[in-house]
């Protein structure tokens, strides 16, 4: 069912991510599992074009027990892809503890607040190849067996720079109704930099690996995803969801 890929024969992009399937207006729903399978929440994705050259893209995820995952991005696709703005709320028992960032490139302020505490507000420098929100995208772009680096930011609430590392780890079957489709494994490695992943590496608290199922074929698309969402949280599964409909 797996098979694994001779990664040492693979490409490693330095980023950002070149455009080889430009993005477009989108919305589709999705299902949001626990680590045993049960469903947590439902979400939401829109997407479609915003002001100039920029697209908005949004992703909601409202969760049984009230709690609310609520992520807006803006990007281009001149060439490449770069994330311009970015706006993640998380609320509800779901999550240790509230939390709202944002930061934006045009301005390079950005300002964050976690649980009770004070804001944090400043200037930062936005990497070229940040990724907050727009791993899937990249991923459904890369070459065939092509490996990817990049970073992401996090906020406690001072921001911190994570690197990245997206590769090829395999491929796996999965089906639509009986007919076998194929999909590609990613594996997202997340690594906090310098003197600061030593020691986060010592007390054993390296950021847990992510991964990410893209389809294949001539139009790579999103399939499922599977890790913590937000940092030492647990391992959930989104997948794509079927709408219900009203019983007649």
């Amino acid at each position: 069912m797996v098979f694994v890929f001779a990664l040492t024969s693979a490409s490693a992009t330095a980023a950002p991510v070149a455009v080889r399937f430009p993005e477009a207006a989108t919305h589709g729903f999705l299902v949001l599992r626990g680590p045993n399978g049960d469903v947590l929440a439902h979400g939401e994705f829109v997407q479609a074009p915003a002001k100039g050259e920029r697209v908005e893209s949004r992703l909601t995820f409202r969760f049984k027990d009230g709690s609310l995952w609520d992520e807006t991005l803006t990007f281009t696709q001149q060439r490449v892809f770069r994330l311009m703005t970015y706006h993640q709320l998380q609320r509800g028992p779901s999550f240790p503890e509230a939390s709202e960032v944002r930061f934006d490139r045009d301005t390079g302020r950005y300002r964050a607040r976690v649980g009770n505490g004070k804001a944090s507000e400043d200037t930062i420098e936005l990497p070229e190849d940040l990724h907050n929100g727009l791993t899937g995208t990249l991923l459904k772009n890369l070459p065939p067996r092509a490996s990817a680096a990049g970073h992401l930011l996090t906020f406690t609430p001072t921001p911190h720079r994570l690197d990245t590392q997206m590769r090829v780890e395999g491929e796996d079957k999965f089906f639509v109704g009986d007919v076998a489709r194929a999909a590609t494994r990613y594996l997202l490695k997340i690594e906090v930099p310098g003197v600061k992943g030593v020691v986060a590496s010592l007390l054993g608290k390296d950021p847990p690996d992510v991964r990410f199922w893209i389809s294949t074929g001539a139009a790579p698309g999103f399939v499922k995803f599977e890790g913590a969402m937000f940092l030492k949280g647990p391992r959930w599964r989104v997948e794509r969801g079927p709408p219900r409909w009203p019983e007649r």
